[in-house]
């Protein structure tokens, strides 16, 4: 679940194997459970909660296996305590990175991330090296096919949405973090359905790669940083086209 609101982007994620779509299900799923966890089982009080319901939907998550996931957390501790960590680097030639994890070893997390960026011309950086870079925004993306750019961009913006943008076959929602569960259910009574719903980090500025040596490394590095289990999201300023 790498990269920016692009809807290439967006395209290729939904492409993925069903080995990749898997592994995507278990990432949304440790969300889910560290959500309910931390502030309980019911979304309406739940914001976090609500937020990643949005998202496991938005990635194709059945509602039988949310609704279990909730289930489960709701019960005894499963002996494993999750940690969310952010993690701050750059990639070949200066391309900021964001890594935000759920980890139940730190160390074992901090190794796997810094072994990544040295092996693929990058490092890992102090706190705060280059999220001042990014803004974080809610963002939903709907296939634009069949739809009526006024009346989407009427609709968001009376559900709550604070920008609307269209995009080369898709609509893109923006809010304000705190709103984009609000803003979510009420498209989704109106029968909206998304391609991708959740909080992201959105770059001010992108950074280019010429050297095709630099854009191999890039892509490696973001494969093996989407590969990590303890990885759930990596944002990126790297302009890919």
């Amino acid at each position: 679940m790498s990269g920016h609101s692009k809807w290439s982007t967006i395209k290729r994620k939904k492409e993925k194997t069903d080995g990749q779509r898997a592994k995507i299900f278990t990432k949304v799923g440790r969300e889910l459970t560290v959500a309910v966890k931390e502030g309980g089982p019911d979304p309406v009080s739940n914001t976090k909660l609500r937020d990643c319901i949005a998202k496991a939907k938005a990635n194709n998550v059945p509602n039988e296996n949310i609704e279990r996931l909730i289930k489960k957390a709701s019960g005894e501790n499963d002996g494993k305590t999750y940690e969310a960590l952010v993690y701050e680097g750059y990639g070949p030639s200066g391309v900021a990175v964001i890594v935000e994890a759920l980890t139940d070893s730190r160390n074992r997390t901090a190794a796997d991330l810094r072994h990544y960026f040295d092996k693929f011309g990058g490092n890992l950086g102090a706190t705060g090296c280059v999220s001042f870079m990014f803004k974080r925004r809610g963002v939903i993306a709907v296939e634009s096919e069949d739809l009526d750019e006024d009346t989407v961009m009427e609709h968001a913006i009376e559900s709550g949405a604070e920008d609307f943008k269209s995009e080369d076959g898709a609509f893109f929602i923006y809010t304000e973090p705190n709103d984009l569960g609000t803003v979510a259910e009420a498209l989704s009574a109106l029968g909206y359905e998304f391609a991708s719903c959740e909080v992201e980090q959105l770059p001010d500025v992108m950074t280019e790669l010429t050297a095709p040596e630099d854009v191999a490394k890039m892509q490696k590095l973001l494969d093996m940083l989407e590969d990590n289990d303890d990885v759930q999201n990596v944002w990126h300023n790297w302009s890919e086209e």
